[in-house]
Parts: C-alpha cells; structure tokens; sequence
C-alpha cells in the first residue's frame, strides 16, 4: 500500500466533489434554469449534478480510510472501476460527437483518481 498516492486520489476526489459541487453547480444550474426545458428535467438535472458531486465526496472519504487503514483496501476496487469507466465514458463520448466533454475535467479527474488508488493499492 502506498499512503501517498492513495492520499492524493482522495485530494484530488476532494478536490473534485468541492469545484463540482459548488463552482460547477452555479454555472450549469445557472444555464439550466435560464433555459426552456421543463421544471422536473431541471430539478432531475439539479439532483443528478449533485449525485455527482456526493459520489466524488464518497470515494475522496474511502480512499483518505484506506489509506490510514490498509486492510480496507476492498473499498478501494470498486471506486477504481466506477472512476475508470466514468474516465472511459466521458472518453468515448467525447471522441463521438460530444467534443466538450474532453474540454472538460471529468475524464482527467477520474482517470487520474482511478490511476493513482490502483497504484496505491
């Protein structure tokens, strides 16, 4: 186990779950309720942009109690498979007619969370 970079995937999930939760919800919330999409599609788009942002809270938790706990290391696999296929999906999408999404973080944050916590482990 490497307390390091198990410490710096929880920062950088930490990181993450502070800028998307707060930063990121001003802005896309912000667009969304500008726009003419109906009342439930805004509050489902609020609900799952904060489903988001607990999730990165979650894993930023898990790896920081691994990290001083080694034998939870179990936690950790799932948290490296939801962040490498998240990283994965913002990928292909980006690489089939989204192109924003690789402007965007979240490739880079997953990636890098799910990178370093199987290095760690």
């Amino acid at each position: 186990m490497d307390y390091f970079l198990l410490i710096s995937a929880s920062i950088i999930s930490l990181a993450g779950a502070l800028f998307h939760g707060l930063v990121g919800q001003r802005q896309y919330m912000g667009a969304v309720y500008k726009s003419n999409l109906e009342p439930l599609t805004k509050s489902l788009s609020l609900v799952v942009w904060h489903i988001f942002s607990i999730f990165l809270f979650v894993s930023a938790i898990a790896l920081l109690c691994v990290a001083y706990n080694p034998s939870l290391k179990l936690i950790v696999y799932p948290i490296i498979g939801v962040n490498l296929l998240g990283c994965l999906m913002f990928i292909i999408l980006g690489l089939r007619g989204h192109e924003i999404l690789l402007k965007m973080p979240g490739a880079y944050l997953m990636g890098s969370t799910a990178l370093l916590a199987l290095l760690g482990i």
